[in-house]
């Protein structure tokens, strides 16, 4: 069985959560691969693969170079390739942390060997305006992939935007028609 890959990135973390929620209960067997940054401060990224009924696993990753993309890159891959060698899982999604770029990781992928077969922007259609005029840095909300990120939210959502060809709009009662 081969693996297939989606990338589901996004600065909206409920709609990111919801796409891939959504996508685990409608590809039965599939799991989630994601890397939780906000521990790379400590020197750690945490990454959890998990399946529509939980987690299935937990681990850490040191951080390289003083870099949590760069430890995501060097962990995303060998876990990957783990996932395909089982053959339990036909597809593999990967949920980005907030302000990872999906068009990065999707390189990271297919340069490992690997089928990138979608990537998604989840995005909460309330926000998608605030977001697109928010021109604070990144690392003021706390958002920024490392302590040298000087991305603001704005570019880095217009990124997200504009690379995926598939947009997750999640319910938003606050979301004008």
């Amino acid at each position: 069985m081969s693996l297939s890959v989606v990338i589901v990135g996004g600065l909206h973390a409920d709609a990111r959560k919801a796409a891939v929620a959504r996508l685990l209960a409608e590809v039965p067997g599939s799991v989630a691969l994601h890397h939780d940054l906000a521990t790379a401060p400590a020197g750690t990224v945490v990454r959890t693969v998990r399946d529509a009924s939980g987690v299935l696993s937990r681990g850490e990753t040191p951080l390289v170079n003083d870099c949590a993309c760069c430890a995501l890159r060097e962990d995303l891959v060998p876990e990957l390739r783990g996932i395909a060698a089982a053959g339990h899982a036909p597809l593999a999604v990967v949920e980005l942390w907030d302000s990872v770029e999906p068009k990065a990781m999707a390189e990271v992928v297919v340069a490992g060997g690997l089928t990138v077969t979608g990537v998604v922007t989840a995005v909460d259609p309330a926000l998608v305006l605030p977001y697109l005029g928010n021109g604070d840095d990144l690392v003021d909300g706390g958002l920024a992939a490392a302590a040298t990120d000087q991305r603001t939210v704005a570019d880095t959502f217009a990124r997200q935007l504009e690379y995926a060809p598939v947009l997750a709009v999640a319910d938003s009662p606050e979301a004008d028609d």
